[in-house]
């Protein structure tokens, strides 16, 4: 009796006596000994725990601040409720089925354009700016067929700790289970394959027994190693002593690499020896030679053939996997060169076929050239140096000779014929005949023009002998004045007649004007001259200009380095604009280049 009144709580007690009272009371010290006794008695064991709502027990050693229950919580009884997490903020997680779905919903077959749907292929889940399908000529909004599957509506996937870092999230186990079906399909056919062959010959039950492969796989050791059973330790396999070691090959420490761990020096110790000179050339040069890369070749298609289902190893039947490749490849070169007939056929441009090598036509080759860091050519050889960018020895219209290679008279020509006139036709021995007499024709000419000019001069009369007199006297005067100084031209004048007096001011007037005329002369050509020099300065492309603006900043730069930090100015009033084009390139075309080998002679 005294055990089930005690499952009562306390609170429950206290409620049911204010709920009686009307009016909350004061506990009685009476009240306070009764509580104290019945929670020491708990604690120690002799009354029963708390329950709580739940009909959980609370554990009587826990503290009042924990298990007292604020006054806004209004609970009946004894409880931890406020203690746990609340429902309301609580987080909740994906499950670990949950993922997001592939593909789309296959399940539902639309023959009429929805309202709202995609205007190009009909589907619900999107809109026509977002479709990924090729734009239809007419959309399914105006023709109503071959209207989308809808895409899933994926789930939001909330992961927890652990769940962000599964590395199996999404993963199907339908995908493993056609791995396994197929090995338990190979099983059961090798196990057909071998109760028929016992069926035909039953002598060989004693022998498939023993040639089970898997039968001693385990206690067959790795090659290398030797396995001590009794002290549990693998010892390898050392080497020969009278081996050189392969680090004593090459003593220099920036020679090939030696790996100590798994004892192998891959590259070749002695480069610059010669291949018939040097024992050992590193391993990769055994990994790689000789029939290595055909029988990698010859593994990876047996693989692939035992993939299809042909029954072939490398090992045991190298013959008939020879055969099976060298078939394998014959009839995919025909395919091959089906398909490309058939386009051919279709399309036709089987004469763009027909092209030089890449060697010819992108100018590179396999010939291995090594420079030194001075740029000297230490093995191979050079490029040939391009001459011209046309194309030689092109002869044309019966020309035996190329245009250029006669010079006459100031102009070119071909030597074959001597013919100035570019793309005429050769005549060969006639040209030159034809050339020969129009420059003696034209010789003649000449000396005509020459005496007709004289016998014009003769004609003039008196009046332009007596100026021809008197240039010719002016002329004399003036060396006298030169060879002679002053005083012999004064004699010279002295003895001179009037009339030649009265020539010499004449013609002291004439030259005078001369004179002025040829100073304004240059006087006009100087004007001209800064005139165009000003408008080539205009006509300065922005490239060019951008290009002395980078060697400024460029020599400026180079100026601040050499000073001390201490006296380098401020950089406070740079201008902070995007770069133009031209300032780009003119930057990329100035940069330096450290990888360049002649770098070390630009500033020389």
């Amino acid at each position: 009796m005294a055990g089930s009144s005690s499952r009562i709580p306390l609170s429950m007690l206290l409620r049911d006596k204010e709920a009686e009272d009307e009016e909350p009371k004061k506990k009685s010290r009476e009240d306070w000994r009764k509580a104290k006794e019945l929670e020491e008695a708990r604690k120690a064991g002799t009354a029963p725990a708390a329950v709580d709502e739940e009909g959980r027990d609370i554990n009587p050693h826990i503290p009042q601040y924990i298990s007292s229950v604020p006054w806004y919580y209004n609970t009946t009884g004894p409880t931890l409720k406020h203690q746990r997490p609340q429902d309301d903020r609580k987080e909740h997680f994906s499950g670990i089925d949950e993922w997001y779905k592939r593909g789309v919903d296959s399940t539902k077959v639309v023959t009429k354009f929805r309202k709202g749907a995609c205007e190009n292929c009909g589907a619900m889940t999107h809109k026509r700016v977002d479709c990924m399908e090729r734009p239809r000529k007419v959309g399914a909004k105006f023709s109503a067929k071959q209207i989308a599957h809808d895409e899933f509506i994926q789930p939001k996937i909330v992961s927890d700790y652990d769940g962000k870092r599964d590395r199996w999230a999404g993963y199907d186990p339908a995908n493993h289970r056609e791995i396994v079906e197929e090995y338990l399909k190979i099983e059961q056919a090798k196990r057909e394959l071998r109760a028929q062959k016992l069926k035909e010959k039953p002598d060989l039950a004693e022998d498939e027994g023993e040639s089970d492969e898997d039968k001693y796989v385990d206690e067959v050791d790795m090659p290398g190693t030797k396995v001590d059973s009794k002290q549990r330790i693998t010892v390898r396999n050392l080497r020969i002593r009278e081996d050189t070691a392969k680090y004593l090959r090459n003593l220099d420490p920036n020679s090939a690499y030696y790996d100590p761990k798994t004892r192998s020096m891959r590259d070749n110790p002695n480069p610059n020896l010669k291949p018939e000179e040097t024992d050992f050339a590193g391993e990769n040069f055994v990994r790689f030679s000789g029939d290595i890369q055909k029988h990698a070749q010859a593994q990876l298609f047996a693989w692939e053939a035992y993939g299809k289902g042909v029954d072939v190893h490398v090992l045991a039947e190298p013959t008939k996997l020879e055969l099976l490749q060298k078939e394998y490849d014959k009839k995919k070169s025909q395919f091959k060169d089906e398909v490309k007939n058939k386009v051919l056929e279709q399309y036709g441009g089987e004469e763009h076929l027909a092209v030089p090598p890449k060697a010819l036509l992108l100018a590179q080759t396999e010939n291995y050239v090594e420079y030194s860091r001075q740029g000297k050519i230490i093995k191979g050889q050079d490029k040939p140096i391009i001459r011209s960018r046309y194309e030689e020895d092109v002869y044309i219209n019966n020309h035996t000779t190329v245009w250029g290679s006669f010079w006459g008279n100031g102009v070119w020509g071909y030597r074959c014929c001597e013919s100035t006139i570019k793309n005429s036709y050769c005549v060969g021995e006639n040209g030159k005949d034809s050339t020969t007499s129009n420059s003696a024709a034209e010789t003649e000419g000449d000396v005509v023009e020459s005496t007709a000019n004289e016998r014009n001069v003769e004609s003039k009369g008196p009046s332009a002998a007596t100026d021809e007199k008197n240039l010719k006297q002016l002329a004399s005067a003036k060396e006298a004045n030169v060879s002679g100084g002053v005083e012999g031209a004064n004699s010279g004048s002295s003895s001179s007649s009037e009339s030649d007096q009265e020539a010499d001011g004449q013609m002291s007037k004439k030259s005078k004007k001369s004179k002025k005329k040829r100073k304004k002369e240059k006087r006009r050509q100087q004007r001209e001259e800064r005139k165009e020099q000003k408008r080539q300065d205009k006509e300065k492309t922005k490239l060019e200009l951008a290009l002395e603006a980078e060697e400024r900043n460029q020599k400026r730069g180079a100026e601040l380095l050499r000073q001390d930090e201490r006296k380098r100015p401020y950089n406070s009033m740079y201008e902070a604009r995007v770069p133009t084009e031209e300032e780009i390139e003119a930057y990329m075309m100035k940069r330096r280049r450290e990888e360049d080998p002649m770098a070390a002679f630009l500033d020389k």
